[in-house]
Order: structure tokens, then C-alpha cells, then sequence
């Protein structure tokens, strides 16, 4: 069998005016997933991403440390869903910032609220699809990767609602679940499925073995 890694993309801009670029940090993150795989001479045969700013520029510290990668299938299918347009939907007055501890756990109480509701039909935010059709993108690449790639290594760079989505999916969890999934998914962290024509198989979930050293111990990030 071959393997998927389902990568989500290096620490973004949360915070700042236009959150989908890397910080410098993410950059560091993506940069050093490729060199820690290069060292192990991994070589990809297929590489699908999302068509964000962040998954661009995830992948390509990944191919800069790996030193070369196949050209990737970029699909919106695998693109995250709008925080903002979904706390909008359940709280449309604006919100301070979240520079403090707290503004920043009122952000993700809210976040995954709205994804609960979302999720159940209840709320329908501002352009964007209905979570059928979003869940219907995120298996439409599972299916064409299992299809085609099976026996083979592919990488997926994505974020953390499409990854979650794609690990509910193969584990068919409860929603309440799929969330929980999604909150923990740290930046650059890697998740393994194995790939067979018939099905995909989780074999690992939100490592990082990149960034296991003391060196990069303070290089772990969540938003």
C-alpha cells in the first residue's frame, strides 16, 4: 500500500489584517518538514494542495528542504472554510481583536460553535458552501488520490478543516468530534493514511516529528 501525508499548512497570520500568509515562523515550520524528510530520502510521487496563499507557501518550504517535488494538483476542494464569514453568522458584532489569552479563547469558543451549527444546517454563512459540499470537496481528493495513487507516496498540504474533515471521514466520527480533531491539528503537523484502491487507513494523527528536538521545541504553533 502506498501512504498519504496530510500536511497543514506552517503557522499563519492569525491576528493580523490578512491572516492566509505565513508568519516567519511558518515559513521556518515548512522548511523544516522538507529538510527532515530529505534527510531521510523521502521522495514524493504525487503532491496535492488547497490554492491558498499559506498552502503555497507551505509547499514550497517543503519542496525547498526536500529539494524538488513533483508539480502539485491544486484544488479548491481541499482550501479552508472562512472563520470569519462562520463566527459572523453566530455573533455579527465585531470582535476586539484577539490579542489576549482570553480574546483568543472567545474566538475558538465561537469558532466552534459556529462549525457545530454549520454542520448541522443551521446557520448558512456568507459565501460560503454548505458543509455537504464542503465535506463533498474534501472526499472528491480522497477518492481521486485512492484512485490513482494507490501503492504510491503522496503529500497533501491543506488546513486543519479539510484534514479533520478527511480523518472523520475515514474514522466516521460524530461532528462534535470532527471539531475537537480539527482544534488540535498543529502547524506543519503530519498525518498518515495508507492508501489502497478500496479504502484509505489512518496510521498517524497531528505528529511532528520534524520539530521533536530541543532545538525546535518552542517552534510548536496552533493557529
Amino acid at each position: 500500500m502506498g501512504t498519504l501525508y496530510l500536511v497543514r499548512h506552517g503557522q499563519a497570520s492569525f491576528g493580523a489584517d490578512n491572516y492566509d500568509q505565513l508568519s516567519p515562523m511558518g515559513h521556518r515550520q515548512a522548511l523544516r518538514l522538507g529538510e527532515f524528510w530529505r534527510e531521510r530520502g523521502m521522495v514524493f510521487d504525487a503532491v496535492y494542495s488547497g490554492t491558498l496563499r499559506r498552502h503555497d507557501e507551505t509547499l514550497a518550504g517543503i519542496v525547498q528542504g526536500l529539494g524538488g517535488a513533483p508539480q502539485a494538483t491544486r484544488t479548491p476542494g481541499l482550501n479552508e472554510y472562512d472563520s470569519l464569514a462562520l463566527i459572523h453568522a453566530v455573533h455579527p458584532e465585531p470582535l476586539e481583536r484577539p490579542d489576549t489569552p482570553e480574546r483568543y479563547r472567545h474566538h475558538f469558543r465561537l469558532l466552534c460553535d459556529a462549525l457545530a451549527q454549520w454542520m448541522a444546517g443551521v446557520i448558512s454563512p456568507v459565501g460560503m458552501p454548505s458543509w455537504d459540499e464542503f465535506a463533498a470537496g474534501v472526499h472528491a481528493a480522497l477518492d481521486e488520490i485512492r484512485h490513482t495513487h494507490a501503492g504510491r507516496k503522496v503529500l497533501l498540504v491543506s488546513s486543519g478543516g479539510p484534514i479533520s474533515t478527511a480523518v472523520g471521514e475515514v474514522l466516521g466520527t460524530a461532528p462534535e468530534v470532527t471539531i475537537a480533531l480539527n482544534m488540535r491539528i498543529r502547524n506543519s503537523a503530519v498525518s498518515e493514511m495508507s492508501i489502497s484502491p478500496k479504502r484509505l487507513m489512518l496510521q498517524t494523527f497531528n505528529t511532528l516529528p520534524h520539530l521533536n528536538d530541543i532545538e525546535h521545541a518552542d517552534w510548536l504553533t496552533h493557529a
